[in-house]
C-alpha cells in the first residue's frame, strides 16, 4: 500500500541535482539596490524632523545627500575590510550597520550648534559610569 501523503507526482519526481542542492544564500555584500535604499533612508533621517534633528538639527537636502553617500561608502569600506578577516556575512552586515549608525551620529554631532554640542558633552560625561 502506498503512503497516503505521497502523491503520484511526488513519488515519480526525479531527485534534485547537486547544483540545486548546492544553492547558497549570501548576505554580504549587499546589492547596489540595497545600498541605494540605505542612502535614501539616511537622506531622509538627516533632513527630516525627528528625534535626531530635535537634538542636533537637520541638514539641507543637498548636505544630507552628500553626507549619506559618504557615510554609506565609508561604512561599506570598513565592513568590507572586516569581511576579509571574518568571512562571516552576518557579522560583516552587523559591522556595516554599526558603522553607518556611528558615522551618522558623528556627522550630526559635528554640525550641531555649539550650545547643543556643549550640553551633549556634559550629558555624556555625567552619564558615563566610572
Amino acid at each position: 500500500m502506498s503512503d497516503p501523503e505521497t502523491t503520484p507526482e511526488q513519488a515519480s519526481a526525479p531527485p534534485q541535482s547537486d547544483a540545486a542542492a548546492a544553492i547558497s544564500f549570501s548576505i554580504w555584500p549587499p546589492t547596489q539596490r540595497t545600498r541605494d535604499a540605505v542612502i535614501n533612508r539616511l537622506i531622509e533621517t538627516l533632513s527630516a524632523p525627528s528625534v535626531l534633528s530635535t537634538r542636533y538639527g537637520t541638514l539641507s537636502s543637498d548636505e544630507a545627500s552628500a553626507a549619506a553617500s559618504r557615510i554609506e561608502d565609508e561604512a561599506f569600506s570598513a565592513a568590507g575590510a572586516s569581511a576579509a578577516a571574518s568571512g562571516d556575512g552576518i557579522v560583516t552586515l552587523q559591522v556595516y550597520s554599526k558603522e553607518i549608525s556611528k558615522r551618522m551620529l558623528d556627522t550630526v554631532k559635528a554640525r550641531a550648534p555649539p550650545g547643543r554640542a556643549a550640553v551633549e558633552g556634559v550629558a555624556a560625561t555625567v552619564s558615563d559610569p566610572l
